[in-house]
């Protein structure tokens, strides 16, 4: 992998250009390539355990609630009654975490393409999967695009918890 050179691992995106993100890194933890991408998983000096898909960091211990609560607490607060509600990808947990805080929520269906990112998740970030075995919740594994086609109309909340549009995430963004 690119982005693993002398102890550093550096995200270099073509969203970004001019600049990169790096962090210094402890141990590899896991490294492998799924049907879908490259999952590596590292322990880093300073941010954690982090989760990179396609060399491009998804999560890390230390800001990862940041971005979770952003993404789930906002449309949940938005809609009057969330009983039933879709995740589409977020395989690390962090997002179902946060969904089920809010008592109105009976069920959550978590739709995520790539069932190793979900076995890595509970393996090295057990603190955001641990909520995947919660018994409201579901896990599909497959296509979140047909998964929806296939069950229109039946969630209140649908959140988006995607890679960015690059690589195997860049369907999400087009129609």
């Amino acid at each position: 992998m690119d982005s693993l050179k002398k102890g550093w691992f550096s995200e270099l995106s073509s969203l970004w250009h001019g600049q990169s993100f790096s962090l210094e890194v402890d141990e590899i933890l896991f490294q492998e390539k799924s049907k879908f991408q490259d999952i590596l998983v590292f322990q880093s000096k300073t941010f954690g355990v982090t989760l990179v898909l396609d060399g491009v960091i998804q999560v890390t211990q230390r800001d990862e609630f940041c971005y979770s609560e952003m993404l789930s607490h906002l449309p949940l607060c938005c809609h009057p009654n969330p009983k039933k509600v879709l995740i589409i990808g977020g395989g690390d947990g962090g997002v179902a975490r946060e969904v089920l805080k809010h008592p109105s929520v009976e069920q959550v269906t978590l739709c995520e393409i790539d069932e190793l990112v979900i076995e890595v998740s509970k393996k090295y970030l057990p603190g955001m999967a641990n909520s995947l075995s919660n018994p409201k919740m579901h896990l599909f594994v497959g296509d979140g695009f047909q998964f929806m086609k296939d069950h229109q109309g039946e969630f209140d909340v649908i959140i988006t918890d995607s890679s960015d549009p690059l690589g195997s995430g860049s369907q999400c963004f087009s129609l």
